[in-house]
């Protein structure tokens, strides 16, 4: 029945999505002159309406389109927003250090507090700064195939860990292979890649055992594929696994900041040898670190050469730049704070209840997930324990009608899945905005 409704309720959207945004329509066409497919940035096609919305200005947990509509957004730049956007007191840091110099290749005091507060906040005492999770997910693995001499990086089917080559892997009838839409990679992932299924700590005992795996890498609960939550004793026998077989542990925090200051890490106790957090620590400005246990800093120091330290295929003439660290500092001391993240949370139980309860008045087979302050619905009955489960529950048409119907009712969410992320400046009224418009859909599907 939802198939058949499907097809005529996109269709009443799109029309509708076209008649109320001429400025984002116009602009659109306009921009395929001098950017591909009209866009700054490939996928960003992929927004649901037929051409993406073009935005005036925002602020908080809200922005204004071109056209003078109003939005709550619960995208919030698929994290990199997550402190809401233009927060004060990150917009006065920025503007005060860019007035004192944007990037110098030096450091300066900021650099120290950052360091500290990251060592406060995720329990490893050594850090470096970089300018995106990818570059902080890449150099991390470079450094563990130097200090292992082994080859190959471990992941778990369905992850995502930004641009970084070495994950754009998947299993394909149980042999690992290129990722769908994975563009142009350089060699077979199979020859730098092994990939288990989360969860499934017999085939991560298999593979680690072969001893030329470098370095696991991972979320320590899936979130780009839907969220996948650890099933218990997971992590204890991934640190055990790794420790037995010589293998380094990274934990990429990008998203599982939601968590928590510490994220998913310092709230479940974690003891990776590496921490990577990327997009949301300085405001929305350009900025990432990753940190390292005193151990592996020592070890890493041992392996740097200094006349060779510049073209070691770590770093970047721009990370670490002045303005990214006064704004990491202005973030983590005054936005992303233990109390910010209290009310997030929160509001991340408001939106659940009330997607659950539209669910079952729709009597649909779906179901929704939260994890810290963001929350997430998926296209089955039960919880993925995996990446391939998460993935089967996808449906593309399904998904984009979601998005457009929430659209064309002021609300935002994030493009590649069905995801809410709330900020410290996210009210009740906008989680309440929500559970009406996402009941009003699913009523309307299941009619």
């Amino acid at each position: 029945m939802i198939r058949t409704r499907l097809e005529e309720l996109h269709a009443r959207e799109e029309r509708r999505f076209a008649e109320e945004r001429p400025r984002s329509r116009e602009l659109a066409a306009q921009a395929r002159a001098n950017l591909l497919g009209g866009v700054p940035m490939h996928w960003m096609v992929k927004w649901a309406g037929g051409f993406p919305l073009f935005v005036r200005e925002a602020s908080g947990a809200h922005f204004v389109d071109v056209d003078g509509r109003e939005v709550v957004d619960f995208c919030l730049g698929d994290t990199g927003a997550m402190t809401g956007h233009a927060p004060a007191s990150t917009v006065a840091a920025v503007v005060e250090q860019a007035a004192r110099g944007i990037t110098l290749m030096l450091p300066t005091e900021d650099s120290l507090w950052v360091g500290a507060e990251l060592e406060r906040r995720f329990g490893l005492p050594i850090w470096q700064l970089a300018l995106t999770a990818t570059d902080a997910n890449r150099f991390s693995i470079r450094l563990a195939r130097e200090l292992t001499g082994r080859p190959k990086v471990l992941v778990f089917n369905w992850c995502y860990h930004g641009s970084v080559d070495e994950t754009f892997a998947t299993l394909l009838d149980g042999v690992v292979g290129p990722r769908r839409g994975n563009i142009g990679p350089p060699v077979d992932p199979a020859v730098t890649t092994r990939v288990v299924e989360f969860n499934d700590v017999d085939a991560l005992e298999r593979e680690l055992a072969a001893g030329d795996v470098a370095v696991v890498l991972t979320e320590p609960a899936l979130t780009n594929i839907g969220i996948v939550h650890p099933q218990p004793g997971f992590h204890t026998a991934l640190r055990a696994l790794t420790r037995r077989h010589g293998t380094l542990l990274a934990i990429d925090e990008t998203h599982t900041i939601c968590c928590g200051p510490g994220g998913y890490t310092r709230e479940h106790g974690l003891e990776p040898d590496i921490v990577t957090i990327g997009k949301p620590i300085a405001g929305g400005v350009p900025a990432a670190a990753y940190g390292f246990s005193a151990e592996l800093a020592e070890r890493i120091e041992g392996h740097l050469v200094l006349e060779d330290i510049d073209v070691g295929g770590i770093g970047g003439t721009l990370a670490g730049n002045a303005l990214s660290l006064a704004a990491i500092r202005a973030t983590l001391e005054h936005v992303l704070t233990e109390e910010a993240f209290e009310r997030m949370i929160a509001l991340a139980e408001r939106w659940t209840a009330g997607v659950d309860a539209g669910i079952a008045e729709a009597a649909l087979a779906w179901h929704v997930t939260q994890l810290g302050c963001r929350a997430e619905y998926l296209f089955g009955p039960d919880r993925p324990r995996n990446g391939s489960e998460a993935h089967a529950a996808g449906d593309f048409e399904l998904e984009r009608f979601m998005h457009l119907y929430a659209l064309n009712r002021g609300i935002l969410l994030t493009p590649f899945h069905n995801m809410a992320l709330m900020s410290p400046a996210t009210t009740e009224a906008d989680v309440d905005l929500h559970t009406d418009v996402f009941r009003s859909a699913a009523l309307e599907l299941a009619a």
